[in-house]
């Protein structure tokens, strides 16, 4: 698929998310790449006027949402949320997905469970019958590392799960650090057929501070294909 009709749909995705916002509401501002025509759509309607209160889910979208004139706040500041709106690297039928990719996973679950609702936008690309093409992102300490990678590979194996768990690196070869400053292991599993036990296996392992995989959060979704748009669950 050409890259401009892939971004032609990730702002069709976004401009539709636009209409579920109105004044006086608190927003959670999703990231990468979908979250970040949202986040510009929706500060042209502030400018016009809109009054919203934005808590961005990572240091890259506040950037980018402080410079576009929008009010921001922190999750403290405001505890709780009318909406978040946020992409997804994979999005099943049944609204589960794999989110990570951009290394915000920790911040982007805290805000979503923050908030009344949460809506994914995204291009047909995203949209998967079986999550796992896209590998799995786990965001660790630093601290007993190996251990913890070790501890992966044996639960996800009880699940029939194989595949290289690697650590993130940057553009520049270094060690990838999310904003709260933990590492991202990245394990391809390939296909996850039960990605609620696999959900619930990594919850229990002492040394992830917390996992890509978004389970019964997200309660309507958005997908951008050619010209037309699918809703997925309710965005009501």
């Amino acid at each position: 698929m050409p890259v401009h009709t892939q971004d032609a749909q990730k702002q069709m995705a976004a401009a539709r998310a636009l209409e579920l916002v109105s004044s006086g509401m608190k927003v959670g501002l999703g990231t990468g790449s979908t979250a970040a025509y949202f986040v510009d759509l929706l500060a042209e309607r502030a400018r016009s006027g809109l009054d919203i209160i934005c808590v961005p889910t990572s240091e890259a979208t506040r950037e980018r949402a402080t410079r576009a004139g929008l009010h921001v706040a922190t999750l403290d500041e405001v505890p709780r949320l009318d909406l978040t709106v946020d992409g997804a690297d994979e999005v099943d039928h049944e609204l589960r997905l794999i989110k990570g990719g951009g290394g915000a996973l920790l911040r982007e679950k805290i805000v979503a469970y923050a908030s009344a609702r949460m809506v994914v936008i995204a291009d047909r690309s995203k949209l998967v019958k079986t999550l796992g093409a896209f590998p799995l992102p786990i965001e660790v300490v630093p601290f007993g590392l190996a251990a913890t990678r070790i501890a992966i590979e044996a639960e996800a194996a009880r699940l029939g799960l194989v595949g290289r768990i690697e650590l993130r690196k940057d553009n520049s070869g270094q060690v990838f650090h999310t904003d709260s400053g933990n590492f991202i292991l990245d394990a391809a599993f390939g296909a996850i057929l039960d990605p609620v036990a696999l959900s619930s296996r990594l919850g229990d392992i002492p040394g992830i501070v917390e996992h890509g995989l978004f389970i019964g959060i997200a309660r309507g979704a958005i997908i951008a294909g050619g010209d037309d748009l699918a809703i997925l669950g309710s965005l009501d």
